[in-house]
């Protein structure tokens, strides 16, 4: 079977892990914990970079801190994760979803100005596939309403828009470090805050509502409950798995990039006979290789292809349904605008197995059994 994903594995996460039991603290902020906040903060220029239990706690992280009152407006695509929507539903805020360009997969921002209302308060572009939104021109209407921005960088690690790493462009950005992502910790995300105005509030709210680690930066002399908080801190044993990783980020993004290249490659002839569409990496954008993907000619034919994959025993596998066709997305928003591209471009596409250290002979594999069903 080739797996549509492992979790990567460098080679030193069991050491680091054992290193933080025998430093007895395996609770957060340990050293792990530190070293990762500071190789994130200093890799991409961070203002202030946390890690969190996971990427949807650094959503909810994000949308609290933007002090979102019930009933206030939230503009972002409906092809995403429902954690994108979730954070800001906690929040009491209503859901304006949008359609996505055809070619990214991204939110059109041309669509989003005309669902401005009175009410809106924030901005969320989702950077699917580590390929990032037109962000001169969402930070613009930004800036133009006064509404602020949560970019969902949670596949956008190590990618970049005009040079910038994705996640420090907006007020607020979101890591995940799960499992499936191209550097793990099991379960695990982090916050990034491009203003300091909001770092010892978002401390505060990662640590239970008290104001611990200003207590233990010594500008206070005990520490206490200030204000409302939840547990958003992830042990330090799973800093040290993702620290393994951080320490050798460029080879394994080199690695992944390596296979999507060799599919990209392979698949041309593909796409110049109309028969697949590739995905569309603007000029301006650097990504980092999150997924491979393919557009089928319509929903049966990528039924018909994924069943073919999976006799072969390979695992491919398709990706979002729309949120705002589900029953969640149905209570808690609305779909601003004529929906064009949304379902019909989710209901084409599907995802190539693409990892860390994949066998060279897995992606002829892939390469192959691809080849040969659309070419049949």
């Amino acid at each position: 079977m080739i797996n549509f994903n492992i979790a990567p594995f460098t080679g030193k996460e069991l050491a680091y892990v054992k290193q933080a039991i025998d430093n007895h603290k395996i609770c957060g902020d340990g050293i792990f914990t530190k070293k990762c906040n500071a190789w994130l903060e200093e890799r991409f220029h961070a203002q202030k970079v946390l890690l969190t239990t996971s990427g949807s706690a650094a959503l909810d992280m994000a949308a609290m801190l933007c002090d979102l009152q019930p009933g206030d407006e939230v503009i972002l695509p409906s092809y995403t994760f429902s954690s994108t929507a979730n954070a800001f539903v906690l929040v009491g805020a209503k859901l304006v979803f949008v359609d996505i360009r055809p070619d990214t997969m991204n939110i059109d921002e041309t669509k989003i100005e005309a669902a401005i209302t009175e009410k809106t308060k924030v901005i969320v572009p989702v950077h699917y596939a580590g390929v990032s939104c037109e962000m001169d021109a969402i930070m613009d209407i930004a800036k133009r309403h006064h509404l602020k921005v949560v970019e969902d960088a949670v596949q956008g690690v190590m990618s970049t828009y005009k040079g910038r790493a994705l996640g420090t462009i907006g007020d607020f950005g979101c890591y995940s470090f799960h499992e499936s992502k191209n550097f793990s910790m099991g379960e695990g995300g982090a916050l990034v805050i491009n203003d300091a105005r909001y770092n010892e509030a978002a401390e505060v709210l990662r640590e239970k509502g008290t104001n611990r680690s200003m207590f233990f930066r010594g500008q206070v002399d005990k520490y206490t409950w200030v204000d409302f908080g939840d547990s958003y801190l992830p042990s330090d044993m799973n800093a040290a798995y993702l620290w393994a990783q951080l320490e050798l980020a460029d080879e394994i993004n080199e690695d992944r990039l390596a296979t999507w290249n060799k599919y990209y490659e392979a698949f041309k002839p593909l796409q110049e006979a109309g028969r697949i569409a590739l995905p569309t990496v603007p000029d301006e954008c650097v990504h980092n290789a999150h997924m491979f993907y393919i557009k089928c000619r319509d929903l049966e034919d990528r039924t018909l292809f994924i069943s073919h994959m999976k006799n072969k025993d390979i695992q491919c596998v398709f990706h979002y349904i729309p949120l705002h066709s589900a029953p969640a997305g149905i209570k808690f928003g609305r779909f601003h605008g004529k929906e064009q591209y949304t379902t019909p471009e989710s209901e084409r596409l599907v995802r190539l197995p693409i990892y860390y250290h994949i066998e060279h002979q897995e992606a002829e594999t892939v390469i192959h059994e691809t080849l040969r069903y659309f070419n049949s």
